[in-house]
Parts: C-alpha cells; structure tokens; sequence
C-alpha cells in the first residue's frame, strides 16, 4: 500500500511540476509572450497577489474595453501594472488612450495609459505560480528547468530499468500462474 501510495504521490508532483513548467515558462517563450506575477490586490478577485499571468504583445488598435492588460507605470521604465481596460479614448489628433482600473479599485487610475506603455494583454493567468516566479531571478528558473527536466528524465529512466528487469526476471512459467 505504501509503495502504491508513494507511486501516486510521486506522479502527482511529477505532473504538477511538469504542468507548471509548460504554462510557466515553455508556452511564453514559444509564443513570445511575458510572465509578471500580480503583487497586489488591485485585480482580485479575478487575479489575486501571487498570480502569474503571461502577457502577449498586442497592437492598442486591438485592445477593447474591458480587457485586461500590462503597462508600464513610466514609459521605458521596468514597472508594470496589471489593469482592466475601461475605456478607449481617442483625442482630436487621433491619439490612442487608454483609462484603466482594477478590478478591486473603486476609481479609475489616476493617468491614461498611452500606446508606448503597453507591454500587452493578458493571454492566460495561473495562480501561485507568480509565486515562484517572483522568488527565482532569471538565471535560477533557467537553472531550476534544467534540474527538474534532468530530474524527470532520470526518473524516466528509472522506472524504464526497473520495467525491464521486473520483466526479464519473470519467466515463461511464471506467466502462466
């Protein structure tokens, strides 16, 4: 019964892991869009602090009211915000605006979001994982990929070696009992 156990267990946490790492880091990389992990409050309940959401490139033409998107707080600067479109405005030289809020927030916020600030709209969100996102830098999340993989191969081919000498071990005649 242990070993059963042990063996659920065990496959449970392998496809935790594996499943964290595709939405986490293998699908924003191919797609070519960003993970950012929400730090605060301002979307819940819809987003809640320790939330990764993966955010894809997006032309302001496209984006609409009511879609959630990543902007930087200063054009150029690494800040970013994570808001909910409330309005798309336009002024008399045709300049894109946008008025943004979150979704726990009572006013909008205080400025307008201008088409450079964009960094994109949210594509998908996964809670907790911005977690360990936000506790790993850049080249430790590399690190912890090759580590997890290596370790999943490993035990790949652990449980391949014990199939095949369970398997040599059993004989003819023992099949037939």
């Amino acid at each position: 019964m242990a070993t059963w156990l042990g063996q659920v267990v065990a496959w449970f946490v392998i496809g935790a892991v594996t499943i964290g790492l595709f939405l986490g880091v293998l699908v924003p990389r191919v797609a070519g869009a960003t993970p950012y992990t929400v730090l605060t409050g301002s979307m819940r309940p819809s987003l809640p602090p320790g939330t990764l959401v993966v955010v894809k490139p997006i032309d302001v033409v496209d984006i609409r009211t009511g879609d959630v998107i990543t902007y930087q707080l200063e054009s150029g600067q690494a800040p970013v915000v994570t808001h909910r479109v409330t309005s798309v405005r336009h002024d008399l030289t045709g300049a894109t605006t946008l008025v943004t809020k979150g979704d726990a927030n009572d006013v909008p916020d205080a400025d307008a979001v201008m088409p450079v600030q964009i960094r994109g709209r949210v594509w998908y969100s996964v809670p907790y994982l911005g977690r360990v996102n936000q506790v790993l830098d850049d080249g430790q999340r590399q690190m912890a990929v090759y580590l997890i993989a290596g370790g999943l191969l490993m035990y790949a081919g652990w449980m391949f070696t014990t199939a095949v000498r369970d398997r040599r071990r059993t004989t003819p005649a023992d099949a037939k009992d």
